[in-house]
């Protein structure tokens, strides 16, 4: 292996500071606000509510978070069922496990890469005809790119069942013009350190229905009674967000969507040098909606581009650049053994194949040119060494 010691490392996807965080954080030490509550925690709620359309947040320690205070919300228990997409970061699904029911996975659809309705409508007939429909259906939205909402839609609505859209990954992205996280009950954003916006750790449950927020709120801070003493009726949570981070949060909300701008143009640059390339096939936008484009994605054909998806992580790892497969599909994942999956066709499993196949490309909105010169650099190598080697077997 070559020795990577003198070579720039070039992250997948790192924080990318404004700057003004630190007024925020000062703020919260000279006012002692040094808790999961106080004026920035308040202002970020408002502010990324006003940001996404929605009536109200409540700003939690994860997105992980923000997925169990929903299933808590619809009052999902033992037994019950939710149906979740399979190709995502097991996040989307233990909170179902921590609720004790039971996931139902998914496939992915090639347009969007994300919940196939064909699927999902099968998985909703076999419920229906069993008399157990699930309690809820959690939505992902794949690497920035919204998932086909219109159609998932009208199949929960036509079951009575409500949607959670995990939108981790896809804070700032639109789907016919309304933004991304805002279609189901609840929506839920993350803020960890990869994401677009960060504040280091942290996560947003967005909702129409205030007076869900209002007991989310309560449920995130160990369900604690409204008496003069310590008094819990409730199983509750220790989920809300500090005002430090909360501070961090305000300030990056500043910049997304100058970090939405950068995200694209990478993507753009990537797509102009490497489109053409045999065998690499980007992830798609979908008609009528705007990707954040968190990470660049692209599936890679073997046999046409004489590189395999190992080949080309190996490359890039040797020249001292992370990249990563695209998320191993929860239905594929050991601990999930046995668990119902509904693929998209029959002998048609989309996030089977965007696993075996796709790769994700460094995409940090504080990427620069040189590096990603000598990222697109490595992999039109790589290339042509895997097709020389394919002329002479």
């Amino acid at each position: 292996m070559i020795n990577t010691t003198y070579k720039k490392r070039v992250f997948l996807s790192s924080p990318h500071m404004s700057g003004d965080e630190l007024r925020y954080i000062k703020e919260a030490f000279d006012t002692n606000w040094i808790a999961p509550l106080g004026p920035n925690v308040d202002e970020f709620e408002k502010e990324i509510a006003e940001y996404v359309g929605a009536n109200e947040a409540v700003a939690v320690s994860s997105g992980t978070a923000a997925i169990h205070l929903a299933l808590s919300l619809l009052n999902v228990k033992k037994g019950d069922k939710v149906f979740c997409s399979s190709l995502t970061f097991i996040a989307s699904a233990n909170p179902i496990i921590y609720q004790g029911a039971e996931p139902v996975f998914i496939d992915s659809e090639p347009v969007t890469w994300n919940m196939s309705p064909d699927a999902l409508e099968k998985a909703f007939k076999d419920a229906s005809d069993e008399g157990n429909l699930p309690k809820a259906v959690i939505v992902v939205n794949l690497y920035g790119q919204s998932a086909k909402m219109d159609e998932i839609t009208s199949i929960c609505d036509h079951y009575n069942v409500p949607m959670i859209e995990d939108a981790a990954e896809s804070i700032g992205s639109t789907y016919k013009g309304k933004a991304s996280g805002t279609f189901g009950q609840f929506g839920i954003y993350s803020f960890n350190g990869n994401k677009i916006i960060t504040t280091s750790s942290g996560g947003m449950l967005i909702s129409n229905d205030t007076g869900a927020l209002k007991k989310a709120r309560f449920l995130a801070t160990q369900a604690r009674d409204p008496a003069p003493h310590y008094q819990h009726s409730n199983i509750g949570f220790n989920y809300r967000m500090s005002n430090i981070l909360a501070g961090v949060g305000r300030a990056q909300l500043r910049v997304l969507d100058e970090r939405v701008k950068a995200r694209r143009n990478i993507f753009n640059r990537y797509y102009q040098e490497l489109a053409n390339l045999p065998g690499f096939y980007f992830m798609p936008e979908l008609e009528n909606t705007f990707s954040n484009r968190w990470l660049t994605a692209l599936t890679i054909n073997e046999e046409e581009a004489g590189v395999s998806v190992g080949e080309l992580l190996k490359a890039l790892t040797e020249e001292n650049i992370e990249a990563r497969p695209v998320w191993k599909p929860l239905h594929m994942q050991p601990i999930f053994q046995g668990v119902k999956y509904y693929p998209h066709g029959e002998n048609e499993n989309i996030s089977e194949y965007l696993f075996i196949n796709g790769i994700c490309l460094p995409s940090g909105s504080n990427l620069n040119e040189d590096d990603q010169t000598r990222i697109i650099n490595c992999i039109k190598d790589t290339v042509s060494i895997g097709n020389e080697r394919k002329r002479y077997v």
